[in-house]
């Protein structure tokens, strides 16, 4: 049973700074692919950030680029989102998602196996 656990979300002002963590368990083999993505009050979830494993490739939104970070920690498999200069726009539950399918576009939600509960960041004006 594959299981994607968020943790690190909360509230914080305006320019602050947040990490979110996703540890993922269950499945021996390492993940294509691993997405964060986003979705606040009566919108729809989007895409944020991903990372192809194996090659180490990032892949941001325009919204985000130049103010997070997705990295991994392959000692705690662990996939990572640093988010630097937060705006109130950023508010929303932010999911990470793994697949193990490979060659996906890793900007389509609909690509990706699993997904974690969600954790959710407020950002104050």
């Amino acid at each position: 049973q594959v299981q994607l656990v968020e943790s690190g979300g909360g509230l914080v002002q305006t320019g602050g700074s947040l990490r979110l963590s996703c540890a993922v368990s269950g499945r021996t083999a390492t993940s294509y692919a691993m997405g964060w993505f986003r979705q606040a009050p009566g919108k729809e979830r989007e895409f944020v950030a991903a990372l192809i494993w194996s090659a180490g490739s990032t892949y941001y939104s325009d919204s985000v680029k130049g103010r997070f970070t997705i990295y991994r920690d392959n000692a705690k498999n662990t996939v990572n989102l640093q988010m630097n200069s937060l705006k109130p726009e950023d508010t929303a539950v932010y999911y990470c998602a793994a697949s193990w399918t490979s060659g996906i576009y890793p900007r389509n939600a609909h690509v990706y196996d699993y997904w974690g509960q969600g954790t959710q960041v407020t950002v104050s004006s």
